[in-house]
């Protein structure tokens, strides 16, 4: 079984019994929200991109992409060798490179906001860098009634009960049919994370593991 946009929005109504104008109106709101609870709780490799670009010479910031969520790792090329940086605590970084007018190669990355990687020591050069990172997949509702996604398609139960459990908080629904799809949702969880995900929060290169995910 999946859901398309359509099929998906349908499902809720029947399940709510609720075809009042305002709860109709908010139903891809409901899906989205479940997509987030979704992807803040499990990490999928399905859901990691490779991008390549260079750092600028004397600039410590460099640009995280618009749909990045956790970093994998960070890589530069020096002198034809690959060399992966160390994700630390933004404090870490700064600590390390006090004075950003101070360069010298690399050696560890922290994010410094939800657009921005802040690289320590300042590079000296222009290295050209390698990012493997966890991004934010386009949204089922960011399609047409028609369109799927991959969540759609193999994770309909948690998209299901994901969407349901939004849904009922927005109708201020029983708590008993909370808790039953509340138990549902995490116990489809458990089976999207049998797909394999880094469990913890850091960086992968160095410790296996996903550092965090943006909020």
């Amino acid at each position: 079984m999946s859901f398309t946009y359509a099929t998906l929005k349908t499902a809720l109504q029947d399940y709510t019994q609720n075809d009042e104008t305002s709860f109709v109106s908010h139903l891809g709101m409901f899906i989205r929200l479940a997509e987030e609870r979704i992807l803040k709780s499990v990490q999928l490799n399905i859901f990691q991109k490779n991008v390549s670009g260079n750092m600028t010479s004397g600039n410590q910031y460099l640009a995280a992409p618009s749909d990045f969520l956790a970093p994998f790792s960070l890589s530069i090329t020096n002198s034809s060798s690959t060399e992966f940086l160390q994700f630390k605590s933004l404090e870490f970084a700064q600590a390390h490179n006090p004075n950003s007018s101070t360069t010298g190669t690399p050696r560890y990355y922290a994010q410094f906001d939800v657009d921005n990687f802040i690289i320590s020591p300042t590079p000296n050069s222009a290295f050209v860098v390698t990012l493997s990172y966890f991004y934010r997949p386009t949204s089922l509702t960011a399609g047409s009634d028609s369109g799927t996604t991959w969540l759609s398609e193999n994770a309909e139960l948690s998209m299901l009960y994901g969407s349901l459990l939004e849904c009922y908080t927005y109708m201020k629904g029983e708590p008993d049919l909370i808790s039953l799809y509340n138990s549902r949702f995490m116990e489809s969880l458990g089976r999207l994370k049998n797909l394999g995900e880094a469990q913890e929060v850091s960086d992968e290169f160095n410790l296996g593991q996903l550092r965090k995910a943006k909020t």
